[in-house]
């Protein structure tokens, strides 16, 4: 059957007193601008031209107290434990953190739970061994915010706790020397959508510079600038949004990866056909942060931290491969899984507000996208769950109009551990009130989705005839990038265009490749999981597409990434 219909919501064009203030400006780029909430023109010109500067990290409440305590620890040589998070974010911020702190003389270790061992987040157990090994200090970098109790468990065991968190805050604030979260009413920062690697290197960039004034002694401090490459890797791969200072943060990252990577990724980015000077947003959320994950999914996320503080090529090599079988493993037991929960969804109805799934033969490291999955294909708030004898661990992903972590906020007598956003969160449940959390957590969608339309739409950036499309467009289109979450590629729609060939492609026939014209002009056009429509489509389309560049055997040309078809009969 073809692919669910999805509404097109195309964008108004901008008031022509705004385009005249950016008349030198591509008119396309304009609208892109204007339709990214960048309504005043010297905002638009700021977020094309720069400057691309990180804000002062002292403005985040508790970093004087947090940047205080840390250099008394290195002073006394006490053990420093840099606790982290399995994902890409954590694994990136615990290497960024560790490493700083080793530069400054730090006697520091990390520590990454296991993602089915121990779960998300701080733990007991962990943290009474931590201590019985000498541990004085712990720094926790992506989790922390919502573990008030782990952190008392840690004090009483003679350990201080410095959160860096940016996490949704809980009920409660952990009551540790220093929390570091631009969430937190108190906080004073200007932009909170940092991600846990970002509010790690704003820690590491306030030690520096009070390095930079008061050196400790026996340190070899690093550069601010050494550490942006991780800094890009961990905030694309966490889907945060690509604005304000992240954006800052990924376009001066990117320029590190392009010209001087670390020993580990330049192994895998050989390994993966990555040249330097070609690495995007787009490289790490697609063949680099699926591999780094890949770790943690299936076998322990220290092997990516391993290959991101590689010193020696042998070792890095070594390393990039298995991350590269790992991430093979991962698409296929993710593969599987899909193909299973989407059978019970459908089985049991997709008209349903929220899409809960639960079985024991889900593998825990692969739940999070199974339901990412899910919510993209049907519109839903979906939650997967691998079903355990007495727990059971789920991750959730959501839509704009549902906040899952505030949802989850309403069950916690229901939840042992539970942690996320707006639109993504994880937890650990009693295997035998998933019942209860199912229905729960049904209603309560029920009750904030019940007038939503639950067509997924496509904002659709402008309508524009496909022989207007050209490479002077592409070249212009690309000062609005990095792209990714908050800062979309451009989605451009064009009517009436000619189907000159259709068919299915891939494996198993899932993508649809098609030749376009409109005019004189012949389009390659690529519509991934859209191999449905093969053979199906009449002679003339309407298409939403992104405007991309195709390599291959070293020749560059135009291509259409068709986001949706509609046949025009």
């Amino acid at each position: 059957m073809p692919p669910r219909a999805k509404r097109w919501r195309i964008a108004s064009p901008v008031p022509e007193s705004y385009r005249s203030r950016l008349s030198d400006v591509h008119p396309l780029v304009v609208q892109v601008l204007y339709n990214r909430g960048l309504t005043h023109a010297e905002e638009a010109r700021t977020f094309l031209r720069g400057p691309f500067e990180p804000d002062n990290p002292f403005r985040l409440q508790g970093m004087d107290r947090a940047v205080s305590h840390v250099r008394e620890a290195i002073r006394a040589g006490v053990p420093i434990v840099v606790y982290g998070d399995f994902d890409a974010d954590g694994i990136t911020a615990t290497a960024l953190l560790v490493l700083t702190l080793r530069s400054l003389g730090g006697e520091t270790y990390p520590y990454i739970p296991h993602r089915v061992d121990e779960g998300y987040g701080l733990n007991r157990p962990a943290l009474t061994e931590l201590a019985r090994k000498g541990a004085r200090l712990v720094i926790t970098v992506d989790c922390g915010i919502r573990s008030p109790e782990e952190v008392a468990h840690a004090r009483r065991l003679g350990m201080d706790v410095i959160i860096t968190d940016h996490h949704t805050l809980g009920p409660r604030v952990p009551e540790a020397v220093a929390v570091l979260n631009p969430r937190r009413p108190d906080c004073p920062y200007p932009y909170e959508h940092l991600t846990g690697v970002g509010l790690a290197y704003k820690l590491a960039q306030a030690l520096l510079r009070a390095n930079r004034q008061v050196p400790l002694a026996g340190s070899a401090p690093l550069e601010e600038e050494d550490l942006l490459d991780l800094v890009a890797l961990g905030t694309v791969a966490d889907l945060a949004p690509l604005t304000g200072e992240n954006r800052a943060l990924v376009i001066r990252g990117l320029e590190r990866l392009n010209t001087a990577p670390r020993p580990g990724l330049d192994a895998l980015m050989r390994l993966t056909g990555v040249h330097q000077g070609q690495v995007s947003a787009t490289t790490i959320g697609y063949v680099l942060a699926p591999r780094l994950n890949a770790a943690g999914r299936i076998a322990h996320a220290k092997i990516a931290y391993q290959l991101l503080t590689a010193q020696y090529p042998g070792e890095a090599e070594h390393l990039a491969r298995q991350l590269d079988e790992l991430n093979r493993q991962r698409q296929q037991l993710t593969a599987e899984a899909l193909e299973k929960a989407r059978a019970a969804v459908l089985a049991e109805g997709i008209d349903r507000p929220l899409l809960f799934v639960a079985d024991p033969s889900f593998p825990p490291g692969v739940v999070g996208l199974v339901a990412s999955r899910l919510a993209e294909e049907f519109y839903r708030p979906a939650v997967v769950v691998e079903q355990g004898v007495e727990e059971s661990r789920g991750s959730a992903r959501s839509i704009p109009e549902f906040h899952i972590t505030q949802a989850l906020d309403r069950c916690t007598d229901l939840l042992l551990r539970y942690g996320g956003h707006r639109a993504a969160a994880g937890f650990t449940v009693r295997t035998a009130d998933l019942p209860e959390l199912k229905a729960r957590l049904t209603d309560l969608a029920e009750e904030a989705l019940r007038d939503v339309d639950l067509t997924p739409t496509l904002e659709v950036d402008a309508e524009v005839p496909l022989r207007e499309m050209n490479g002077q467009v592409w070249k212009a289109l690309q000062d609005l990038r990095p792209f990714g979450e908050g800062n979309p590629e451009p989605l451009f729609a064009s009517r009436h265009v000619r189907v000159r060939h259709q068919r299915a492609v891939g494996s198993d026939g899932a993508h649809l490749k098609l030749l376009l014209s409109d005019g004189n002009t012949v389009w390659d056009g690529i519509a991934f999981r859209q191999g449905d429509w093969a053979d199906h489509l009449p002679d003339y389309v309407d298409i939403a597409y992104h405007l991309q560049v195709n390599e291959f055997r070293g020749e560059r040309r135009l291509q259409l990434n068709i986001q949706d078809v509609r046949p025009v009969w």
